[in-house]
């Protein structure tokens, strides 16, 4: 099989070109490198084996000298920018890539015979949601541009189902954990930036109560899920989750007894999250104070009954094991890294 992945220097595309390249998948890496970063690449201590493609996805005769040169079986379309504040205060380009983007590989796949697309979507979709555990087929629609764009993207993929009779997966992920995590960024993920500042002794600072609970997914088990999704036909959408949910202060509890640490955080107001991005205060109109409150607080738990019933998935990593790993391979990355 030959499988082209976009976003393929970023923490799960690289995970899955890593688990792809073990199975013998002939490659096809695609990353214009603005998130994503080359020692992702490494794999096993060896360069990885295969064709690594710097270029953006919104460039479609650049693409489509990839798809005409090559006879691509499967599309992993996980290029995306998916910090909230980065797709808030620059929704133009959140728009071109996250939509456009995956517009572009839909039509190249649709000219070029591919046999399935499967799409990086996300269960932000689901942030005005009350009911939960929340399903694929039914909730309320979003409001930040994030979401929107993924939401967007959806459309679009049944679109061309519907149209075209192609055959495209949305995976909306949970909250996604696992080594190669983006501890360095200027805003990593929850679980980056928490074992981040434990390994440098430093006082973390967490947002509210720190009882909000989120859902969260080893990335093995989404690995899985993008592999087992494979066989389905049509347009479809399913969660990636492990059907439980966790607090900021739970997942700090168990880091803390993992590094053997015992240092109490600080907490600060929910504005304070949002104060790197002063564009999103500026202008006539600026960003409520009710959208700030609510997502920083947001209560996220999605049912994965569906991808389990249709597709044989089960996740198998519970979070203290995930934990451990992704703290393991963390601390190693830090202690050659300096402080950050």
């Amino acid at each position: 099989m030959k499988v082209l992945i976009t976003g393929a220097a970023g923490f799960i595309g690289s995970q899955l070109a890593h688990r792809l390249w073990k199975d013998g998948e002939e490659l096809i890496l695609v990353d214009n490198f603005s998130y994503g970063k080359e020692d992702n690449l490494i794999f096993e201590d060896h360069d990885f084996r295969g064709e690594i493609i710097k270029e953006d996805i919104r460039n479609i005769e650049a693409m489509e000298d990839i798809f005409k040169n090559n006879k691509i079986d499967y599309v992993y379309n996980i290029a995306g920018i998916a910090p909230l504040p980065d797709c808030q205060t620059n929704p133009y380009e959140a728009l071109t890539v996250n939509v456009g983007g995956l517009v572009n590989m839909l039509e190249l796949s649709r000219k070029y015979g591919v046999k399935k697309v499967i799409q990086a979507s996300t269960n932000a979709m689901y942030e005005n949601e009350k009911e939960f555990p929340t399903k694929e087929n039914k909730f309320e629609l979003p409001t930040l541009i994030y979401p929107n764009t993924k939401y967007c993207a959806e459309r679009f993929a049944q679109s061309f189902c519907d149209t075209y009779g192609m055959n495209v997966t949305c995976i909306r992920f949970a909250n996604v954990y696992g080594p190669h995590i983006d501890c360095l960024r200027k805003m990593p993920p929850f679980v980056a930036y928490m074992i981040r500042e434990l390994y440098y002794d430093r006082t973390p600072i967490f947002h509210s109560d720190g009882n909000q609970r989120r859902d969260y997914i080893y990335v093995d088990d989404l690995i899985n899920l993008a592999i087992a999704v494979r066989n389905g036909e049509g347009f479809d959408a399913v969660n990636c989750s492990s059907n439980q949910n966790y607090s900021v202060n739970e997942l700090y509890g168990i880091a803390c007894k993992i590094m053997n640490k015992d240092i109490k955080p600080e907490y600060a107001s929910d504005e304070h999250y949002w104060e790197k991005y002063p564009a999103l205060f500026e202008g006539a109109y600026t960003i409520k104070t009710q959208i700030l409150t609510d997502e920083i607080n947001k209560y996220s738990l999605c049912d994965n009954t569906y991808g389990k019933e249709k597709y044989g998935w089960i996740p198998r990593v519970d979070i203290e094991t995930g934990l451990k790993r992704v703290i393991e391979a963390e601390c190693e990355l830090l202690s050659k890294t300096g402080d950050v």
